[in-house]
């Protein structure tokens, strides 16, 4: 956050511009504050970049993609235990309710990797669509569904014959997937600002609704109380009825969000975005009630719901390359050693 000078316009008295300049710092304060802290930084030698990540509580620990190789961490050391290598491109996690495997979207290989997760050994490789980037866990069809960034749709693979059982069209990019367990799974379609409603069982698109916000990215559901949470471009999460794809609310959250989170014992809606700020809304009044300086880049996160954490991911970067015909866009490269996970918490 930068420290501005207090100019008040109006003030025409000796103690009016401090009295306006006390009122503003203090918003500012109050606006940082709130139930969550920083409480750790954990840091990773191993070199690459990452995506998702996600807790695994009964085992304490999270999982992370890091490019050719996920990262296992222990959440309660914030050791890492172990890889899982030999991969392409990973994007995303998944994790079957049974407690032996997990499943990666492989990017860069188009397929799902299944994992033993005693282990951390590959057991299996299913061929997907172009780009698998989200992935989650059906469990009332007990199928792991993968959305595939470039070739624009889904597929739905059988967690017990390892092999794709349906693939479903999508009118553009999808995003983040969350299941209701009921039979419904709901998609952000990224590149038209659209949230899709689909029948897990009969692998069809049933409503197609306005995401209520720009390009949403992330995406996480209060399942008791039936709503989805799109997080957008424009400094903006949508709260969306699931039943009626009625917009309830847009709050106000961090710039340049990629991931989303629901707290469900204390009814909490969080957005991680890449500006550094990790938002926090109260769903009973759709306000946002903090907003966290984490670090920047910190856009991606995982919540444990088991002990109330939030763990997001960064790095420190270099100067940023100079443009080629080859590579318009150069990435900074990551500083070495730098990579680390920050924990949040009450």
């Amino acid at each position: 956050m930068q420290t501005r000078r207090c100019l008040p316009t109006f003030a025409r008295t000796l103690f009016a511009a401090p009295l306006l300049c006390t009122l503003f710092a203090a918003t500012l304060v109050s606006h940082a504050e709130g139930p969550y802290k920083v409480l750790d930084h954990w840091k990773l030698a191993d070199t690459g970049g990452w995506d998702y990540l996600l807790v695994d509580s009964a085992a304490h620990r999270v999982y992370i993609t890091r490019g050719d190789h996920v990262d296992a961490v222990d959440t309660t050391s914030g050791k890492l235990i172990g890889t899982i290598s030999g991969l392409h491109g990973t994007h995303g996690l998944a994790l079957d309710p049974d407690g032996k495997v997990g499943y990666i979207s492989d990017g860069g290989g188009n397929a799902v990797v299944v994992f033993d997760r005693s282990n951390l050994s590959t057991v299996a490789t299913v061929p997907a669509g172009t780009n698998p980037d989200a992935i989650i866990f059906e469990p009332a069809t007990k199928t792991v569904w993968a959305f595939n960034g470039r070739s624009k749709n889904i597929s739905v693979i059988d967690a017990a014959s390892r092999k794709v059982i349906a693939t479903i069209d999508v009118p553009g990019k999808p995003e983040f997937g969350v299941a209701d367990g009921q039979g419904n799974v709901y998609n952000n379609i990224e590149d038209k600002s659209e949230v899709l409603k689909i029948d897990a069982r009969a692998h069809k698109v049933t409503a197609t609704w306005p995401a209520g916000c720009e390009s949403p990215s992330g995406l996480a559901m209060d399942i008791a109380g039936n709503r989805l949470f799109p997080v957008c471009d424009g400094n903006k999460m949508s709260v969306i009825d699931a039943g009626s794809g009625k917009i309830l609310a847009t709050p106000a959250i961090g710039d340049g969000p990629d991931a989303a989170g629901w707290d469900a014992k204390h009814k909490l809606a969080f957005a991680s975005s890449g500006d550094g700020v990790l938002s926090v809304v109260d769903a009973s009044t759709y306000k946002t009630i903090q907003s966290l300086p984490t670090k920047k880049g910190a856009r991606t996160m995982a919540y444990d719901a088991s002990t109330d954490r939030v763990y997001l991911v960064t790095a420190d970067f270099g100067p940023r390359p100079a443009a080629t015909a080859e590579n318009q866009h150069p990435r900074p490269p990551m500083i070495p050693g730098s990579f680390e996970i920050i924990v949040v918490g009450r």
